[in-house]
Formats: structure tokens, C-alpha cells, sequence
């Protein structure tokens, strides 16, 4: 195909069909850890290209928190430039390939898709995922050209998706930047959260090296709060700091039976299996249950992860417990469509109210409470409420809780001068992303709580234009 065919008509645009990409067999893949989607070849990629009608005022693009030019970049792959495509990403999303497929684009740039009030909406995320394959692919990651450096020096205290979006915006103007995490792996939940299947490590691995090209310094087993304070790194010379440290500290639902042994937070499951790789047990010696009857509560991704990674270790049955409906779930819906082929089942209006263990102390089943929906509560979504005397009973050896997480308090709590809101996350303003100390800015989970991998990104891009404004103020 020449790139002279992409000179259609709006009209041609819209008769192209929506480009399905490759993925693999449910059956095969529910026994496997590999990537489940396979991504775009280059005709397919080209041809859903080729339909993005190139809006004068793109809707997409208001909804992409990294602000990336999305008709530019789609409009060069239509172009067969792919390794330009990537180029043009990369001058505002440092991590193309990791939210190419993470990112909740049906939410976000897709949603309000101009071709989607006619048609299924332009595939943007599988576009952005496949220009950032090809230039991994076929060598294109060249050094960016930096501007003189500045002379200022900033500090990033956790390597997640937040953190390292502001080192990689910071070193692109010209900063020093130090990134401090207390895994021994950078890459947050990137790396402990997200499932191989998802996310190969591999691709976590290749955009960290990327951001080094650019000069970023990565400091790992470094627990900010505890082997220093946020002053010590001032009094070392750091000029700014930002906080990404995430939302590590998992919630329980505070019913009998939950330290019974067989009982796991998705967190202790999830990392165990991702970043600690126990999935390759025994060339890893990082042992993991391997439960036949599991039963995962909670409808989240991390509810997905959970019991898409426990089908995978060789769980018989792995079942979903959620108290909403299916259509409540906040899960992506991609997600969901693919743990229902790979034979996850789904118990949805149904909440536990406690779980009952063997003369052992393991967990053997779970009883269960019928629920309806009410009326909505805060979120939108209609408020479960129990149905009398519907109390049963499920069989389990295995339980993953995946309710959500908190903020840790160890940073803040050596931190007394930064303002933190009753749940513990860290108050910021919300254009700048500053905190109340001076020179420390903040995003990501640790201020919102719980949201995506993008959301976080996006605060780190906030913060570091803030951050840099801040510091070429600052008098050294």
C-alpha cells in the first residue's frame, strides 16, 4: 500500500471497517503467561489508521491526560512513517508501549471519538501500542537531543507510572533527575501489578532504558521516609522533589475468617507472581498458591489480574464474587471479555460475610449474601443492599481479596508539613500538582487514592512543568 492511498474522503474513511487485532486462542492462552493481544501487522495498523477522519478540532485529543497529538501521530502511520509515529508520541507520553496496552482509551481519547457516533470509534490505543512496537522492533530509539543543562537538580521518590512520566519530562528540559524507589525493580505497578500477559516485563524494561538514555538515574531499595527524608534530599541539593509513591497498602473487607491461611491480599498475590515471578516457579524461588477452587472478590482490574493469573497457575475453577452487577463492574470492558473466554467464572450480586477454615487453619469455603441494587450512592453506581436470609455457601481453598488499596503513611508521617485529607492521600493543587512544602509536588495513586496508570502519568507531566517553573525561579 503506497501512502498515496491515504488521500480519501470522509466518506471512504467511514466505510473501512474496524481492524480487530490479533490475539491468542482463549484456550491456549489460559494455560500461558504470554501476551494475550498480539498487536497490529502493518497493513492492519495502516488501515485503521485510515480511518481517523482527521478533525479540525479532534475530541479525542481533550481526553488523552499526556496530551499527546493524536491525529499527528495516527495521521503518519496512515503515512507508512511509522518510526515517526513513535517520534511524535514520544514528545508527550514517555511510555508509549506500556499504555498502548494499559490505558483505558474506551474511557479516555476513544470515548468521545468523533467516528465513533457512526461507527466503531478509531482503535487509538492498539495505534499507539503498535508505532511504539515497531521502533523497538526495527532499532529506531535514537538518543533525543537535550537542551543545555540547567543546572538543577530534581528528585522523583517512587519509579511508577507517575514518577517516571515527570523524570522523563524533567530530563527532556534539561534537569538533573534522580528517581528513588524502595522495590528492587523500577516500574511500580507496572511491574508488581500488572500481569505478564498484559504487560511483558520485557516492554517495562525497554521504557525504563529509554528514560536512562535521557539521562534519568534510577535509585533502587531506597525507602524514601525511612532511610531519608524529603529535607535530607533537599539538603543534598535537590531543588524540587515529587511524590509518586502509589497506593501500596491493600484493604481488607473486615469480616471473620479473613487471616485464615489461603486468604490473600491481590497485592501479596499479584506481586509475588509479577515482579517476584513466581509464575516460573521453581526457576524463581519465589513459591506461590496454587489453589484449584479460587475465588477472587472484587471488580476492578486488579480483580482481573487476579483471577485471570490464578486460571493460569491451574485453578479448576477461578470465580469472580462481586456485590454490583456485571455492568457495575469497573474493570475495563476488554478485560472482562477476555476472562470470560478464558473460562473465569462471574458471581455478581453477591457479597461475603465471612470465611470458615478446616481443623488447619486453611480456608475450605465462603458464605455468601445475596444482593440487590438500591439506589445510586456517590459514585453513580447503584448502592448493593443484602437480601434477607439469602446467606449459601461456596467451596474455595483459595481467596484473593481485591477491594482496593490505601495510601502507606510512612512518607507522609516524616513529613508532618504536607497536608494529607482524611484518607491519608496527599492534597495538591490541582493545576500545578504542589503540595504545602514548598518545592514538593505530588500525583498518582498517593493523591488520588486509586485510578489508572494514565491518570498518574498525567499528574506526572503536570507536576513537572510546574516543577520546572519553580526551579528556574529558584535562586541556587
Amino acid at each position: 500500500m503506497s501512502a498515496d492511498e491515504n488521500k480519501l474522503n470522509i466518506k471512504e474513511r467511514y466505510q473501512i471497517p474496524t481492524q480487530k487485532m490479533i490475539e491468542q486462542d482463549p484456550g491456549e492462552r489460559s494455560r500461558n503467561f504470554k501476551q494475550v493481544n498480539l498487536g497490529y501487522t502493518e497493513e492492519l495498523a495502516i488501515q485503521e489508521a485510515r480511518r481517523c477522519i482527521q478533525c479540525p478540532k479532534p475530541s479525542c485529543v481533550p481526553g488523552c491526560p499526556v496530551e499527546i497529538n493524536i491525529p499527528a501521530f495516527i495521521d503518519l502511520i496512515a503515512r507508512l512513517d511509522f518510526i515517526g509515529a513513535a517520534k511524535k508520541l514520544k514528545e508527550s507520553n514517555s511510555l508509549p508501549a506500556v499504555c498502548g496496552r494499559v490505558c483505558p482509551q474506551e474511557k479516555q481519547c476513544q470515548g468521545p471519538c468523533v467516528v465513533g457516533k457512526k461507527a466503531p470509534p478509531v482503535a487509538i490505543g492498539h495505534l499507539e501500542r503498535f508505532a511504539a512496537d515497531y521502533e523497538i522492533e526495527h532499532g529506531g530509539q535514537e538518543k533525543i537531543e537535550l537542551p543545555p543543562p540547567t543546572g538543577k537538580k530534581a528528585a522523583i521518590v517512587g519509579a511508577g507510572p507517575g514518577g517516571l512520566s515527570a523524570a522523563g519530562d524533567l530530563a527532556k528540559m534539561g534537569h538533573k533527575v534522580t528517581v528513588f524507589d524502595a522495590l528492587h525493580k523500577p516500574g511500580g505497578v507496572l511491574q508488581y501489578g500488572i500481569p505478564e500477559f498484559r504487560l511483558p516485563k520485557e516492554i517495562v524494561r525497554i521504557e525504563i532504558e529509554a528514560l536512562e538514555r535521557l539521562g534519568v538515574e534510577i535509585i533502587c531499595n531506597a525507602l524514601i521516609g525511612k532511610c531519608k527524608t524529603l529535607d535530607q534530599l533537599f539538603a543534598e541539593g535537590y531543588d524540587s522533589i515529587f511524590i509518586g509513591t502509589g497506593a501500596g497498602l491493600p484493604n481488607f473487607m473486615g469480616i471473620p475468617g479473613e487471616n485464615l491461611n489461603g486468604v490473600y491480599s491481590a497485592n501479596e498475590f499479584l506481586t509475588r507472581s509479577n515482579l517476584m515471578k513466581a509464575y516460573l516457579f521453581p526457576q524463581y524461588d519465589t513459591p506461590i498458591v496454587r489453589g484449584k477452587n479460587v475465588a477472587v472478590v472484587g471488580g476492578g482490574d486488579s480483580a482481573m489480574d487476579a483471577v485471570r493469573t490464578a486460571k493460569r497457575l491451574g485453578a479448576e475453577r477461578a470465580i469472580i464474587v462481586y456485590r454490583r452487577s456485571f455492568k457495575e463492574m469497573p474493570a475495563r470492558a476488554e478485560e472482562k471479555h477476555h476472562a470470560e473466554e478464558e473460562g473465569v467464572e462471574f458471581m455478581t450480586l453477591i457479597n461475603p460475610v465471612q470465611f470458615i477454615g478446616d481443623e488447619k487453619g486453611w480456608v475450605k469455603r465462603m458464605e455468601c449474601l445475596k444482593m440487590e441494587l438500591g439506589e445510586p450512592d456517590s459514585s453513580g453506581r447503584r448502592r448493593p443492599v443484602p437480601v434477607e436470609g439469602s446467606n449459601f455457601f461456596i467451596e474455595v481453598d483459595t481467596v484473593i481479596i481485591a477491594v482496593g488499596n490505601s495510601t502507606n503513611p510512612l512518607l507522609t508521617m516524616a513529613t508532618p508539613d504536607i497536608k494529607v485529607n482524611k484518607w491519608g492521600n496527599i492534597e495538591v493543587d490541582p493545576v500545578t500538582q504542589a503540595t504545602s512544602k514548598p518545592g514538593v509536588y505530588a500525583g498518582g495513586d498517593i493523591v488520588r487514592g486509586g485510578a489508572t496508570v494514565i491518570l498518574a502519568m498525567g499528574d506526572g507531566k503536570k507536576a513537572a512543568r510546574a516543577m520546572h517553573e519553580y526551579m528556574m525561579k529558584k535562586k541556587s
